[in-house]
């Protein structure tokens, strides 16, 4: 389903039901006893549904829930498109992982009514929320039966509604890491403080631990790899992913990854343009502009061509090293050795680094950025002119490129 619709249904959908579901928990609050919340939860379920890379970040929650309550079943509510990172991950029973269909409206609709039975058949009694604002989350954090209701919460914000059925509220800080606000998320839960967060600092996220991959899945990507593209046989391999998703203004131009794969390929290096297939035409494109430089230089096409997540990964293992925008393939890559450099711009590292020592962060701290945020629902009021990432030099990326070829 497109952003934009989303975006929509979520604001002028989202907003009366919301106030709807406020109001009759309200009133049924005056006719019942405050519910007693003393017993350990029996089931805990994680809303996390459009993020692929924040489940990546969200891997200190986890440890935190598992370890606090390990008597509960812990359940996830995602994105069908974003499962397999999870799995991966081997945080929770797979069968307790519910997806979302967001194809088009019809099939969400049809699953989440699905995934809400399931969690309700499951006796859920916690829901924690860790959309930044989203309305649908907080109206299933409700509708899964929970009777605590851990989210994001606009206090004494204007605007940001999302109802008062959220009886576990947290204040959105855009000063800390988004992996320490989902910590506090889970810590809320047992917090008689007010607000929830008033906690003492547990101390620095820590990196989520490596992925162990199926031996043969890393040496497949190395055979296939060999026989499909001869050229980069015994050179050192630099992946690039210049694709900015569904918000191409965190991609860095083409022009400087242009310039970055031509150091890269004159130092020696074979270059892998990755993405999805709808990125093609743009690898295509810097494929072309090196090689116009470059002829028969070993700079590749990869977009489609790891059929999976696993896949993906499997290609980290063989690469030394990845250049990416912000987004999913710079968080994946903190679950594999690789070096990674990424690129922000209209959002903040401060906030979204990938949580591990093998990545360096670009930004250039422009008094615009981030305009990515919580606070407007990841749309941006800049016109597409990104500076704060045109500026960033090509130099600069390939000294520190050079720098991370010539640790290991």
């Amino acid at each position: 389903m497109d952003i934009k619709l989303q975006r929509f249904v979520d604001r002028w959908a989202g907003i009366p039901l919301c106030a709807a579901v406020s109001g009759a928990e309200a009133l049924m609050r005056k006719f019942r006893p405050a519910p007693v919340h003393e017993k350990a939860p029996r089931a805990i379920v994680v809303i996390l549904l459009s993020e692929m890379g924040s489940l990546v970040l969200a891997n200190d929650m986890f440890a935190r829930l598992k370890a606090r309550y390990p008597d509960a079943q812990l359940h996830a509510l995602l994105f069908r498109k974003n499962r397999e990172i999870l799995d991966l991950m081997q945080v929770m029973d797979p069968a307790h992982v519910h997806t979302v269909d967001d194809r088009s409206l019809a099939s969400l609709l049809s699953s989440l009514w699905k995934a809400v039975q399931a969690l309700r058949r499951a006796n859920v009694d916690v829901a924690i929320d860790c959309e930044l604002f989203s309305r649908i989350s907080s109206l299933l954090s409700y509708a899964s039966g929970a009777a605590v209701r851990v989210g994001f919460h606009r206090h004494t914000q204007e605007g940001l509604y999302r109802g008062s059925h959220i009886n576990r509220r947290v204040p959105y800080n855009p000063y800390h890491h988004i992996s320490a606000q989902f910590l506090t998320l889970a810590r809320a839960i047992d917090s008689t403080a007010v607000p929830k967060s008033k906690l003492p600092v547990v101390g620095t996220p820590k990196p989520p631990p490596q992925v162990q991959l199926d031996g043969a899945l890393v040496q497949g990507i190395q055979t296939r790899l060999a026989q499909d593209f001869p050229a980069i046989a015994g050179k050192p391999l630099v992946l690039v992913y210049p694709g900015g998703g569904i918000l191409p203004i965190r991609a860095w131009p083409l022009a400087s990854y242009t310039a970055l794969c031509e150091g890269l390929v004159a130092d020696g290096c074979a270059v892998a343009v990755i993405g999805l297939k709808d990125d093609q035409a743009l690898a295509r494109q810097l494929v072309a502009n090196v090689e116009a430089r470059f002829p028969a230089s070993p700079v590749i096409d990869l977009t489609g061509y790891t059929r999976s997540i696993s896949e993906l990964l499997a290609l980290f293992h063989v690469a030394r090293l990845l250049v990416t925008n912000d987004g999913g393939p710079g968080q994946f890559a903190a679950l594999t050795p690789i070096w990674t450099l990424m690129l922000f711009g209209p959002e903040t590292p401060s906030l979204y680094a990938p949580l591990t020592p093998r990545c360096y962060s670009f930004y250039s701290q422009w008094p615009c950025s981030p305009c990515l945020t919580a606070y407007n629902h990841r749309a941006s009021y800049c016109d597409g002119d990104n500076q704060c990432l045109k500026v960033i030099a090509p130099a600069e990326v390939l000294a520190k490129a050079r720098a991370f070829l010539a640790a290991d």
